[in-house]
């Protein structure tokens, strides 16, 4: 479990995390999302001992991380896959921590042949693609079989089958108990992936709920209907905060109504439906409504004047 109380941490007069409290539970897989700029890393580092926070404080498993007396048996990390040194095998690095800690020579093995590298496990690491370089540090996470696993941006560089891959990684160290707790930006997975998520913008709480709550919080009322009376329908419909827009397969999209209130209205109308669906927002969506007003680098379009 990581427990932050307060957590705040300064640098000079910038302000990166700013009074953080939350739980992350184990049992379940917990997101950390937040647009670039929002503290993540650095609330990550905290965690870590990796950073001193100006104020509050944060424990993993009931402790400060550096007074745990093996801290590989207790939290497995990673935050930078490419912190190896280039000379050394994948084999080696692992071996070279596994020994610091007196875990057997046998977890090595175990845990190059379950990432996907037994085919590359003497090479020197420094030759490795990205994605051979991140399965090589979810490896040294999981080393020394942690109660709390902490990933930042884990999928980077792997190919679909590795992100497949480490979908069912997440759920199944979720499944055994275990904190888990990952940061990514592909919004897409972390809807396949996680049950809970914490959002950060500039440093601060914006949500800290389940996935299906904080898509709902987002969505809007907007509900997809077709029936061959559409124009009949709009009229029922027509008021002064509702409006109309096209949809696919020459469907009605109804904005500020609920599938309930569009129901109940054809019905007191006498009109067919054959269609009557409440949209919901994706993920990506919900994450982007919830922190436009968060973003501390934004693009700008720009007109092109030839």
């Amino acid at each position: 479990m990581i427990e932050a109380r307060d957590l705040t941490k300064d640098y000079g007069s910038k302000r990166a995390v700013d009074g953080l409290s939350f739980t992350v539970r184990p049992g379940i897989v917990t997101g950390f999302l937040g647009p670039n700029g929002s503290g993540k890393s650095t609330t990550m580092r905290l965690i870590l001992g990796l950073d001193a926070p100006t104020r509050g404080d944060v424990t993993v498993n009931g402790s400060d991380y550096r007074e745990h007396a093996a801290p590989l048996h207790e939290v497995g990390a990673l935050l930078e896959a490419r912190s190896v040194h280039t000379g050394r095998s994948a084999h080696n690095h692992l071996l070279a921590l596994a020994q610091t800690h007196g875990i057997p020579k046998r977890r090595v093995s175990e845990l190059i042949d379950l990432v996907g590298l037994h085919e590359v496990a003497r090479k020197r690491s420094g030759k490795f693609s990205l994605g051979m370089g991140q399965r090589l540090g979810i490896a040294q996470a999981l080393l020394g079989d942690p109660k709390t696993v902490m990933l930042d941006e884990p999928v980077n560089g792997l190919d679909p089958e590795g992100i497949h891959w480490m979908r069912n990684l997440l759920k199944g160290l979720a499944a055994e108990g275990r904190t888990v707790f990952v940061s990514s930006h592909l919004m897409s997975e972390m809807a396949l992936t996680a049950d809970h998520l914490i959002v950060i913008g500039r440093g601060k709480l914006i949500a800290d709920t389940s996935v299906d709550d904080f898509v709902s919080r987002a969505s809007q009322k907007v509900v997809v209907v077709r029936s061959p009376e559409l124009e009949s329908l709009r009229a029922a419909l027509a008021g002064p905060d509702v409006s109309f827009e096209p949809a696919e397969r020459g469907a009605l999209e109804v904005h500020g109504l609920t599938a309930e209130q569009v129901g109940d209205a054809a019905a007191a109308a006498g009109i067919v439906l054959h269609e009557l669906t409440p949209r919901q927002a994706s993920l990506e969506e919900a994450f982007m409504n919830l922190t436009r007003d968060e973003v501390e680098f934004a693009a700008e379009l720009q007109e092109v004047v030839a």
